[in-house]
């Protein structure tokens, strides 16, 4: 009988795959019961559980919460909450109140849930156009994608734009990186295996069938492209 397969022996998880608990604080948005609340940003601080930074803020109302960082706020920046927020980097304001071509992140699914989409670094949506019933946004994955307009977002994009171009340089960066966001590093690619290690393994490093498997396969088969829709290049338009 064949060994089991990396995928089969990783199972549901482990130590190996979980988050880091270090996390500095949850980035949401606070309950809005006014229509403007004013704050100062405090501090701008790292989270390891996080790609971006986020920003303290600290309302007239002496309320603090943390929110992800736009790029280009600085401590000591006023900002904005509500409907009758002034466009302004770094303010808060409701999809149906923004124009349209307005970069914004950290977009809420549901109203008053605190934000829920683009919040990893650099990221951003632009606002394509708006009716009675909905605001379309493209994301950054080039789709179109329709939210209530009661839904909340920042104001410009999310800070640590560049942070990809800095090169890793060297292993032990590239194993902190892995560990806090609970990635399993290293890795071999399923070609390079043994057949008896991976179903792309062996016979001259090539997978040697299709990389397409079924959503419903067993564990140890389950790899590759899972319930792929296509396959194959892109023909040029």
């Amino acid at each position: 009988m064949a060994r089991r397969t990396r995928t089969q022996r990783a199972g549901k998880g482990g130590n190996t795959y979980k988050a880091t608990i270090h996390s500095r604080a949850k980035a949401k948005y606070p309950q809005a019961k006014e229509e403007l609340f004013s704050g100062e940003v405090m501090n701008l601080v790292t989270d390891p559980s996080k790609s971006g930074i986020l920003a303290e803020i600290e309302l007239d109302n002496k309320l603090k919460f943390y929110t992800i960082a736009a790029e280009g706020i600085y401590v000591g920046q006023k900002i904005q909450l509500g409907k009758k927020s002034e466009l302004n980097i770094g303010n808060v304001i409701p999809l149906m109140d923004l124009p349209e071509g307005a970069p914004v992140f950290n977009i809420e699914k549901t109203p008053g849930d605190g934000g829920k989409f683009i919040r990893s670094s650099g990221a951003y949506a632009l606002i394509i156009t708006k009716d009675n019933k909905n605001v379309y946004l493209k994301m950054p994955s080039g789709k179109n994608k329709a939210f209530n307009p009661e839904c909340r977002a920042t104001i410009g994009l999310s800070a640590c734009g560049g942070r990809t171009g800095k090169p890793l340089v060297k292993a032990g960066n590239a194993f902190f990186a892995k560990k806090a966001k609970g990635h399993k590093w290293p890795t071999v690619r399923g070609v390079a295996m043994n057949a008896i290690d991976h179903p792309f393994g062996g016979s001259q490093h090539h997978a040697g069938k299709s990389k397409s498997t079924a959503r419903n396969a067993p564990p140890g088969r389950k790899v590759g492209a899972i319930a792929s829709k296509r396959t194959g290049r892109r023909k040029k338009n």
